[in-house]
């Protein structure tokens, strides 16, 4: 049974008292390709990564997750499965964590709390009607009880729904966690996560303006989708087989005529709608297309869609920093950096933040300020009512 997170912090530790503020931060996310995790110390200014570690899908799993993106035969029984599976392989990246700090002479007493962000199978934010008494809703699968149960450390976890709930989009949720690590006075730093979905953060130089914050379209999904339909490869490795094709501008414009990009903030996205299906309608009348060409094209998709978005909002960003699994597609970076001229493109490695820690270390951070009763969203960014604490808490 979780316990909510107004109640008394005090409670919740149990007399124990907590000796360093290390959190672990768990991050599936829309590229289905595994778990990564990382233990920081927040003790102090700053984040500081102490463990690294990641956990891939098998294939025949990540196919599972896929298929339960959709509606499908006896799918509550299939998640309710998915999501105990979840939980164990997180469990097990915990035990990888541990057993790390163990050489800093730490161990799983020492951690305050583990944020779970669980596995995206739906978000619908938008879908809600007065009339029919509903509200919109965004879908984590997730054990955190058994995670609890199997890593004996709290759990901190469901941190979408209080936003959806206060009529926020509830993603994205990193921003917030962008601004304390890569925000700068007196300039403004663009951040861009290319994981299965791409979101832009925009932290404005003054701290007095409004972070901004969406997701901007398909990052890795659907580059990663055909490329594993046409090659039997999980996704592209460096961008090289979509630089050996050449982008398609009719294919492009069609890809590009989605009412999604035009939307206004606040808004966000998923495989609800960026997903095969989407893909192989917008295909119709290009079936004897080169696939190195169709790999070019949407690649092209994700630079255009994302520099598109730093153009509108943030073209006064004195840098571009990218992070997440796409930071590593090296042709991507090169298609964005010819898309903004004026603006720096480096990843996060070079602010002291490997890409592929960023997520899971936002996680770490949310639960922090989840143990702590502090908010973790930013309604300039969700359009939520106000301020939230967010997540449920699963003790120890």
């Amino acid at each position: 049974m979780s316990a909510g997170v107004g109640q008394p912090f005090e409670a919740l530790a149990s007399g124990n008292s907590i000796k360093k503020a290390l959190c672990i931060g768990l991050m599936s996310g829309t590229s289905l390709d595994g778990v990564d995790g990382v233990l920081l110390d927040l003790a102090g200014p700053g984040v500081h990564v102490l463990a690294q570690a990641s956990l891939p899908f098998e294939p025949t799993f990540r196919a599972e997750l896929l298929s339960l993106n959709i509606a499908s035969y006896n799918e509550l029984h299939r998640a309710a499965l998915a999501g105990n599976r979840i939980a164990a392989a997180y469990a097990q990246v915990v035990h990888q964590l541990i057993q790390q700090a163990q050489n800093l002479d730490l161990n799983a007493t020492d951690v305050l709390a583990i944020g779970a962000h669980g596995q995206t199978v739906r978000h619908q934010p938008q879908r809600w009607s007065e009339a029919a008494m509903g509200a919109g809703y965004t879908l984590q699968l997730n054990n955190p009880a058994l995670l609890a149960e199997l890593t004996g450390i709290t759990v901190v976890a469901d941190f979408r729904s209080r936003d959806v709930a206060a009529g926020g989009q509830g993603a994205p949720l990193v921003p917030a966690f962008h601004q304390q690590v890569f925000s700068q006075p007196g300039v403004t730093v663009a951040v861009l996560n290319l994981g299965g979905i791409a979101n832009l953060s925009v932290l404005p130089g003054q701290a007095s303006d409004p972070v901004l914050g969406f997701d901007c379209g398909p990052g890795n999904a659907l580059m990663d989708a055909w490329c594993l339909q046409q090659t039997g490869q999980p996704f592209d490795q460096g961008g090289a087989w979509a630089a050996s094709g050449q982008c398609l501008p009719d294919l492009l414009a069609r890809l590009l005529d989605e009412p999604y990009f035009s939307q206004p903030l606040p808004k966000s996205t998923g495989r609800d709608l960026f997903n095969s299906d989407w893909l192989q309608d917008k295909l119709q009348g290009f079936t004897n297309a080169p696939a190195q060409d169709v790999q070019a094209t949407l690649t092209e998709l994700t630079a255009s869609a994302c520099a598109d978005c730093i153009s509108s909002y943030a073209k006064e960003s004195k840098r571009l920093i990218v992070c997440g699994g796409g930071a590593f597609n090296h042709h991507l970076l090169q298609r964005l950096q010819a898309h903004l001229a004026g603006i720096p493109v480096s990843t996060s490695d070079q602010d002291g933040l490997p890409p592929l820690e960023v997520e899971a270390a936002a996680f770490a951070w949310l639960a922090y300020q989840t143990m702590h009763h502090k908010p973790g969203n930013l309604p300039s960014v969700t359009g939520a009512a106000g301020r939230r604490i967010l997540g449920a808490i699963y003790p120890a």
